[in-house]
């Protein structure tokens, strides 16, 4: 694994996600936003969890494909059509599932969550944008 999580005392103790990320490996990895999708280009989900799931599912094969894992991601930002801080339960209960079937991180790499107005149709409702560092 290139990157460590860390939780510097003066900052935040949550315990969902580790606020500060040191990779430690040769090769940073910028994958585009990933929506929450099937390969063909339908939602997975129609509600927030399960595309943030799928979303994170995707991500991860980025990363795989790459030829990193899980342990590789340093960093998640979350787009999330009409943010408000309601919705964090489904944000986390779609972690929670990417945590049990995809092997995600817990806690996770530090995450940013940016409302937006819209995505690129008006079926998705998150898209997830990762970096890794990759030894």
């Amino acid at each position: 694994m290139a990157v460590e999580f860390m939780h510097p005392d003066g900052l935040l103790q949550q315990s969902d996600y580790a606020p500060v990320a040191v990779g430690t490996g040769s090769r940073l990895m910028l994958l585009a936003g990933q929506a929450g999708v099937t390969p063909d280009f339908k939602p997975a989900a129609p509600d927030l969890a399960g595309q943030v799931h799928a979303a994170l599912r995707n991500i991860i094969i980025g990363v795989r494909g790459a030829g990193g894992d899980v342990g590789d991601l340093a960093r998640l930002t979350f787009y999330i059509v009409d943010w408000v801080p309601e919705k964090w339960d489904e944000v986390l209960a779609g972690i929670a599932r990417a945590q049990q079937a995809e092997g995600l991180p817990a806690p996770t790499p530090p995450i940013t969550i940016i409302g937006v107005q819209a995505l690129f149709t008006p079926d998705f409702v998150v898209e997830i944008e990762a970096t890794a560092v990759l030894d």
